[in-house]
């Protein structure tokens, strides 16, 4: 038996030292992780997890609530399709008051949870912030601009912002997440995200097609920030967090270098969540200030000739009978912007096999759509 032991210890030791050598590191950060500190696999509730930059507010201002808030019973359909996907918090925001809101899973309405991609939206709203302050041209200025090495690449000296927000890229990058191997994997847990993303290499020419990659958005967030030549979490708070009186800070995490995860990870309370999407719907503006430009933001909405889906990493669905665009983050984590009903909706979540139409679009989202567009009617009745 000891000889069965001292084989099985030098085994998972060269096991270990090959993994480790290998470059995947990182697994064994991601189960100390894991093991310390609550769940297995990434989690809405991932905000303790890693170190973190603070996304300060100034002025609270909470929602005014409707004078329906909270009157309308769920349909039977939609209470369900929540449990199934093991929902943590829905909430629905009418003509800029607060009209529905339930928590699930010991969330409350201070509770902050993990946007996951959602954050990828937030970046292109900060692009268009640093268009109108002039830290960058426009979204077709060159990425090498910033990051002189791409200027000595084929492929990369044609990378733009845009191209980075419409991922039409071009990387050598597979997005996948069901395996701890993965890039993505990776990017969850690495200490050095810059080293891992520009280590990215190409394989086509930017522009040339639709692909969604996770690498795309953390470039774009290592250009941003040196563009404004200050932290993300920071610029956050500046030009959204409190001109729009958002409830609570909120946190971005970081990696081991303070460097924020920009493929995701800004942790906020689904009401302030609400409010984002409320001054994208209104085109920028917010109470009497234009806080984005609104060409800008019509552009961000546009969908790309490559992908009538999506847009500046916001997601559009036009073929619904209910025109929508929507912030998507893994774990389904929603807000999705109505403009013909003047309707945001949040929804968070920990459930990873969300059905998809073929397009990539969660069908959730139509659902609730559908279903919750009529709830101010029958409250009313």
């Amino acid at each position: 038996m000891k000889k069965i032991l001292a084989a099985l210890a030098v085994g998972t030791s060269a096991v270990a030292a090959a993994i480790y050598l290998s470059g995947y590191g990182y697994i064994f950060k991601a189960a100390a992780l894991n093991l310390k500190k609550g769940a297995v696999t990434p989690s809405i509730d991932d905000e303790e997890k890693f170190p973190s930059r603070p996304v300060p507010n100034l002025k609270a201002e909470p929602w005014k609530k409707d004078s329906s808030y909270n009157s309308s019973i769920l349909s039977e359909d939609i209470l369900q399709e929540l449990k199934k996907t093991r929902a943590s918090s829905l909430l629905v925001v009418k003509d800029g008051k607060l009209l529905q809101e339930q928590y699930w899973k010991d969330h409350d309405s201070s509770s902050l949870m993990n946007s996951f991609s959602m954050a990828k939206g937030i970046l292109s709203v900060l692009v268009g912030c640093a268009i109108d302050d002039g830290y960058i041209k426009s979204e077709d200025q060159l990425i090498s601009t910033l990051f002189p090495q791409y200027a000595e690449n084929f492929y990369g000296k044609h990378l733009t912002f845009k191209h980075l927000m419409t991922m039409q890229a071009g990387f050598d990058w597979i997005e996948e997440y069901r395996h701890p191997f993965a890039e993505n994997s990776k990017q969850y847990f690495v200490e050095d995200l810059a080293e891992q993303a520009f280590d990215i290499d190409f394989i086509e020419m930017p522009g040339t097609r639709y692909e969604y990659q996770s690498v795309a958005a953390q470039l774009l967030g290592l250009a941003l920030r040196k563009a404004v030549n200050q932290d993300l979490a920071a610029y956050l708070s500046e030009k959204i967090w409190k001109p729009l009186g958002m409830e609570f800070p909120a946190k971005w995490s970081t990696d081991e270098k303070g460097v924020e995860k920009a493929f995701c990870c800004i942790h906020a309370t689904a009401r302030d969540f609400a409010k984002l999407g409320q001054l994208i719907m209104q085109n920028g503006r917010w109470k009497d200030r234009q806080l984005i430009s609104k060409d800008y933001c019509k552009r961000m909405l546009t969908p790309t000739s490559q992908n009538d889906a999506f847009c500046f990493t916001v997601w559009a669905d036009d073929e619904n009978e209910i025109k929508s665009r929507f912030f998507y983050g893994f774990l389904g984590q929603f807000i999705i912007m109505i403009p013909e009903q003047n309707m945001v909706i949040v929804k968070t979540g920990f459930y990873n096999r969300l059905e998809v139409d073929k397009k990539k679009r969660p069908l959730q989202v139509r659902l609730l759509i559908d279903s919750l567009c009529r709830i101010k009617q029958t409250a009313t009745v």
